[in-house]
């Protein structure tokens, strides 16, 4: 069986595609790519990614697909500005989102994730039956790009989430499976959640965090071992489901703090791996 690999988050950015070789610099094997401009979904991008990531030695494991338009990250304008579920911006994220999927497509990378959104927790409810059919045209995209597309959790309940893939019925659906996303979102115990998601689960967050303390804002990320995630638990049951892909360290902050708490991240990890 192969290894579980540690890895971290790039965030592609105009000029600064170079910063992969911070991946190998830290010690990491692989790294999802995150990108928030549709405007560098260009083939001679994704052939400097290609040729830095092999100059390197480091596996690009996925793309974290950003939507464009506003996005806000709590509990009361979140549901209406998040993913795929507003259906204001649906049609205009769909376009870029496939878009994202053709750039995946060059990198020659098999997974694309982003966050869909709040989805509604009623299956009969209009905006849920009308956001399973935009995901089978997804997932059928997808598919005909080799891709797996990866659902990340946090803002849907992991029933809600696995009802949602049942529902869209494509075999090339996944889970990018946060953490902490579940707990600051306050929708599940991440351990628990494990049961029901596992099978499903091609790419893991390693970050952590707190529940909310309130009902309008999300809870608080915290550097690995310092939130509420039981990381010797997750990664144990990780592997007893036979997980085998890559954990991506996330800490959401920037400058100095945010390398140390990842090489911080990186030892507690790799001790559990």
């Amino acid at each position: 069986m192969a290894k579980i690999r540690l890895g971290i988050i790039v965030s592609l950015r105009r000029g600064r595609i170079e910063e992969i070789e911070k991946v190998n610099k830290y010690g990491f094997p692989t790294c999802q790519v995150a990108c928030w401009d549709m405007s560098l979904y260009e083939h001679d991008i994704a052939r400097s990614l290609r040729k830095l990531s092999s100059k390197y030695g480091v596996d690009i494991t996925a793309v974290w697909a950003g939507l464009p338009g506003r996005h806000v990250w709590d509990f009361m304008d979140g549901p209406s500005t998040i993913g795929l579920v507003p259906l204001e911006t649906r049609e205009m994220r769909v376009k870029a989102l496939k878009k994202a999927s053709d750039f995946t497509r060059e990198l020659g990378v098999e997974n694309i994730a982003t966050h869909v959104g709040f989805i509604p927790e009623n299956p009969r409810d209009p905006i849920y039956v009308s956001l399973i059919d935009t995901l089978k045209d997804i997932a059928k995209y997808c598919a005909d790009n080799g891709q797996f597309f990866l659902f990340e959790t946090g803002q849907e309940t992991p029933i809600t989430l696995l009802r949602t893939i049942e529902d869209v019925g494509a075999d090339n659906l996944g889970v990018n499976f946060d953490p902490a996303n579940l707990l600051m979102y306050g929708k599940a115990n991440p351990i628990d959640s494990l049961d029901i998601l596992g099978k499903y689960i091609r790419g893991v967050h390693a970050k952590d965090g707190e529940y909310p303390t309130n009902g309008r804002n999300l809870g608080k990320e915290k550097p690995l071992g310092e939130g509420r995630v039981n990381f010797p638990l997750l990664i144990s049951k990780l592997k007893a489901l036979g997980y085998n892909g890559a954990i991506t360290i996330e800490r959401e902050i920037q400058g100095p703090q945010q390398i140390e708490d990842i090489l911080r991240a990186k030892k507690i990890l790799e001790e559990l791996i």
